[in-house]
């Protein structure tokens, strides 16, 4: 089983994902938490080191080309990040959405920043993030033409995901 699980801050990707791979046992490789860690490494803000990455291409280069290569070597993992979906061929591949106001709420409870203060972060973090992945790879994020699978976190809570991309991964390998 490849599986990629891509969606905006605080959609609940890294949730599903990590609920997912432990229900099957396998490896979860996190696009944000290698970005995460980079920033705190360099001292800064997610949006300040999302503005540094504009300008060094070679930050999204080394995130996306370990998913990459991970992606094409290995069975049996979760895929999370913004770009799995791109990275992973043969991948099932899944966008989880959710409105920008859901999501800023849900970034702030979990940080405990203001709501004002993460609208702004993120508000500026995925315009850095359009702009280097167009400028980069030619993706736009809004075309989730790529995704097998749209799910909307609102409607669904992560359980519920789970047992939605639970049936989509038996279905894929013939289980059903």
């Amino acid at each position: 089983m490849l599986l990629s699980i891509s969606g905006l801050p605080g959609s609940g990707t890294t949730t599903v994902s990590k609920l997912l791979a432990k229900h099957y046992g396998v490896d979860l490789v996190n696009a944000g938490d290698v970005f995460r860690e980079l920033a705190k490494e360099h001292g800064m803000t997610l949006a300040g080191f999302g503005a540094l990455a504009e300008s060094d291409a070679s930050i999204d280069a080394k995130i996306d080309e370990r998913q990459k290569e991970i992606a094409n070597t290995r069975d049996n993992i979760v895929l999370e990040g913004r770009l799995a979906g791109h990275m992973a061929e043969g991948a099932l591949k899944v966008w989880i959405k959710a409105p920008i106001d859901v999501r800023i709420e849900r970034i702030s409870r979990r940080e405990g920043i203001s709501f004002d203060v993460v609208r702004d972060e993120t508000i500026k973090r995925e315009a850095s993030e359009a702009v280097r992945y167009k400028e980069i790879y030619e993706i736009d994020l809004g075309n989730l033409s790529i995704y097998d699978l749209v799910i909307d976190s609102v409607k669904w809570d992560p359980f519920e995901i789970i047992k939605i991309l639970i049936a989509a991964i038996e279905i894929q390998d013939g289980f059903v």
